[in-house]
This record gives C-alpha cells, structure tokens and sequence, in this order.
C-alpha cells in the first residue's frame, strides 16, 4: 500500500478495533486484505449490536467511530453474523504518493 492508502487504513482499523474493544465482552478479529485495487478492512466482533450512526451534534463528545470510517471509506456495510457483527469498509488502493 502506498502511504496516502495506510493514512486513511489507520484510522479506520483504529476506530473499529477501539470499539471492538470497548463494546465485545468477547474475542474480536480483524482481517485487511488488497484485491485489485481495494483495500478491505473486516472486522468481526462478538457483540450483536450493531452500530448506527448518530445524528450530526456538533456539541457531541465520543460516539464518532461509525461517522469516521464512512467519511473515509468508499464503503461500509454492517452485518449481524450468528455470533455477533461484520463491520466491512472497503478503501481504495491510492496510487499518490506522499
């Protein structure tokens, strides 16, 4: 990947890890993987809740995570799996370099 890609990866696996950690009572995986062009960031967590975006607050403090990784991905979708969610972000494979 080159480096304007990892600058919007980063903070997308930090936001879903983060809340992964501090929503899911129990184990979590993260998977990133480049096909063609894409780079695809899936994260699966244990808890079923699934997250929904908060209403624009400017006030508000905390609660950003989903707001950050759709403002930076291309696309994301959420999923209720058997055991808990996907959470799948799908970024693209930048060719600048910075």
């Amino acid at each position: 990947m080159v480096a304007a890609t990892v600058e919007i990866v980063q903070p997308i696996v930090s936001e879903l890890v983060t809340n992964a950690r501090k929503y899911a009572s129990g184990p979590t995986l993260l998977r990133l993987r480049v096909t063609g062009a894409v780079v695809r960031v899936e994260l699966w967590d244990s808890n079923p809740v699934v997250p929904t975006a908060k209403a624009h607050d400017a006030e508000r403090i905390g609660q950003h995570g989903l707001e950050i990784v759709r403002a930076l991905a291309q696309t994301v979708t959420v999923e209720r799996t058997p055991l808990g969610k996907r959470i799948t972000a799908y970024i693209a494979l930048t060719t600048a370099t910075t």
